[in-house]
């Protein structure tokens, strides 16, 4: 009964909205009058097969489109996981002071306008921007960054003379693109945009790890410092493992974020130069509301949310717990009639067994871990 006016309003904005798009994608509507009127075809599946197997010039744009937000996400995801974990076990470290102005000087990007920050980085990464200037003390000619479309790893081949690739990558496509182009990494100017991504969101997946740091127990970890365990080998062994259900949060929302990437693009370069910025969100706008190919639009949507599903499905699965064999239980002293999986806990079977391991490589004198 409580929940009736949320699944009411659930239903009447998001519900409804979503499938009247997944018949636009099938239909040829023109984007004037209704969708369900009687002038309105349904189509089947030729949006689609337009985007995906068209030959033209919507195909190879879909295709630039996924090449340009694939390498994207490939570097924004980890780095911003990466950095956000760095920093807050940094911030969370009790002997830090000041510890509440740094959380919120991290922070503070998050929560600022996307529209600003997008600004301030055109300034700063322009030809004569602050990025530049600091280069040049380096010694280092900067690029034109938001206007240099060569992939960087196209540039760093240029290096030792490699211009062209050879003919089984030039000469062969997918999506309309060569498999070349699929190689050659970001483009310039949106490798900006990727350091750009990193700065806004890295603060907010900061604070949620902070929150998991906090509440975990610390007994296991106490036990493997007592037992010569070094910092690395209790934060890969013990502290990262029961990281995992945050560490998949973390990694699923800056895959869905990084997978819509819009307001950015849509601010800053419109896609060019060159439709090296050109991602599927934006494509999918700039489709329906400037070509007035509103079933291609939402099509580009759909494709878009199938793509999101699968990578979640798969660091779902990557993720997953892992069955801690009753060898390895019995190796550390563990009961096995428990069973054998993995808890989440800070007790389970494959924390003790972990423990074991960084308590094991300490006393054996390795200080990495393997």
């Amino acid at each position: 009964m409580f929940t009736a006016p949320v699944i009411i309003l659930l239903g009447v904005f998001l519900l409804i909205p979503v499938l009247m798009a997944l018949w636009v994608s099938f239909s040829d509507w023109g984007g004037r009058g209704s969708p369900f009127s009687s002038d309105v075809d349904f189509v089947g599946l030729k949006n689609y097969q337009t985007l995906l197997a068209g030959g033209g010039l919507a195909e190879q744009d879909f295709g630039l489109s996924l090449k340009n937000n694939a390498w994207y996400v490939v570097l924004v995801v980890p780095i911003q996981t990466a950095v956000a974990l760095g920093l807050a076990v940094m911030v969370n470290r009790a002997i830090l002071r000041g510890r509440g102005f740094f959380r919120t000087a991290f922070y503070f990007p998050s929560v600022t306008s996307s529209v600003a920050i997008t600004v301030l980085w055109l300034f700063l990464f322009g030809a004569t921007g602050a990025v530049n200037e600091v280069l040049s003390w380096l010694g280092i000619n900067g690029p034109n960054w938001f206007n240099d479309p060569d992939g960087i790893f196209h540039n760093f081949l240029e290096i030792f003379g490699v211009t062209s690739g050879p003919a089984a990558l030039t000469q062969n496509t997918f999506l309309g693109v060569s498999w070349w182009d699929w190689l050659g990494g970001p483009s310039v100017a949106m490798s900006a945009f990727v350091l750009l991504a990193v700065f806004t969101t890295g603060g907010t997946f900061m604070l949620l790890f902070i929150a998991a740091l906090q509440n975990l127990g610390g007994d296991i970890t106490e036990a493997a410092m007592m037992d010569g365990a070094n910092g690395w080998q209790r934060f890969w062994r013990i502290t990262l493992p029961q990281l995992r259900p945050t560490l998949f949060t973390v990694l699923t929302l800056g895959l869905i974020g990084c997978w819509q990437v819009f307001d950015q693009i849509y601010t800053g370069t419109k896609g060019a130069p060159s439709k090296t910025t050109l991602t599927p969100a934006y494509l999918s706008y700039t489709t329906a509301f400037t070509n007035q190919e509103w079933g291609q639009g939402a099509a580009i949507a759909f494709i878009l949310f199938v793509i999101i599903v699968v990578f979640t499905l798969f660091q779902r699965w990557a993720l997953r717990e892992r069955p801690v064999s009753k060898r390895r239980m019995r190796r550390y002293g563990i009961p096995t009639d428990g069973g054998s999986r993995g808890g989440r806990g800070g007790d389970g079977p494959g924390m003790k067994v972990a423990a074991g391991v960084a308590t094991e490589q300490a006393l054996n004198g390795r200080g990495t871990i393997g």
